[in-house]
This record gives structure tokens, C-alpha cells and sequence, in this order.
């Protein structure tokens, strides 16, 4: 019966520590977003500590001038514009700050070949801002994701 007195409260105890403990919120954003433009999907995801988005579905897949398969044509560097759309990596090297915030990454956007600072802002578990800018985050646009799954 000693034992039990002595049980309880500890258990009590810890139940109540756990109940405070902060969570761990770094994998909130994996999942694949529709963009702010509604023509792709993204899809981010996790390797070692830092985080990726490719992109997965394209509204428009196929060039229609050409017919096949869209390419990164816009892109300023002339040997890479033969390079396929689909899967391309656009958003790299992401770090958790906490507080539902990932930051110090990079940003490709294919529709102007340039590649931006970026920032992502989880507002709820279904809505991403997605900050691209120049130099500091006060000269930038956010586009705002929709988690598809």
C-alpha cells in the first residue's frame, strides 16, 4: 500500500509535465500544397534537417506549341532550359525556426526563371504563406498554399 502512495503522485506528476511539454510542430508543412496560382502541386518533404518542395502535377503538363512535356525555358542559365518541369525541385534548404515558421531557404520560380530568399509561414494546418523576396523580406510577395493532402 506504501508503494502505491508513493506511485500515484509520481505518475500524477509526470502525466501533468507531459501534458506542458513543448511539441514538435518541424514536420507541420510536409504534405503536398496547391500553389498560390492554383497550376501545381508541390510537394514538400523532409531530408536530414532541412526541407525540399518538388513539383508533382502541373495544371498544364504539355506545351502546346510543341507537345511535349513542359520545360524550364525561362531559365537563365540557356543549358538548363531543356530541363523538365515535372519533379523539379523549387523550394530547397529550409530550417525550422519554431513557431511555425520554416526560413533561410530558396525559392525557383519557373514563370520567371529567378530564384528568390524564401520564407514559409504555417497560419493553419491547411494554409501555407509562401514569401519569396529579394535581399530582405519587407521587398518580397507571398502566395498563399493549399494543403491538397
Amino acid at each position: 500500500m506504501k508503494s502505491i502512495r508513493l506511485v500515484l503522485p509520481l505518475f500524477t506528476l509526470l502525466l501533468a509535465l507531459t501534458a506542458f511539454a513543448p511539441v514538435d510542430d518541424s514536420e507541420a508543412v510536409v504534405g503536398t500544397w496547391l500553389n498560390g496560382t492554383k497550376k501545381g502541386h508541390i510537394q514538400i518533404y523532409k531530408q536530414g534537417g532541412t526541407y525540399f518542395g518538388k513539383l508533382v502535377w502541373l495544371g498544364q503538363p504539355i506545351d502546346p506549341a510543341t507537345g511535349k512535356p513542359r520545360t524550364d525555358e525561362k531559365n537563365a542559365d540557356a543549358s538548363k532550359r531543356s530541363r523538365p518541369l515535372m519533379n523539379m525541385l523549387l523550394l530547397y534548404n529550409f530550417k525550422y525556426d519554431g513557431g511555425n515558421v520554416w526560413s533561410d531557404g530558396k525559392i525557383y520560380n519557373p514563370e520567371d526563371g529567378k530564384e528568390y530568399n524564401c520564407k514559409m509561414t504555417l497560419k493553419d494546418p491547411n494554409t501555407l504563406d509562401v514569401r519569396g523576396y529579394v535581399g530582405i523580406s519587407l521587398l518580397g510577395k507571398t502566395q498563399t498554399w493549399t494543403r491538397i493532402k
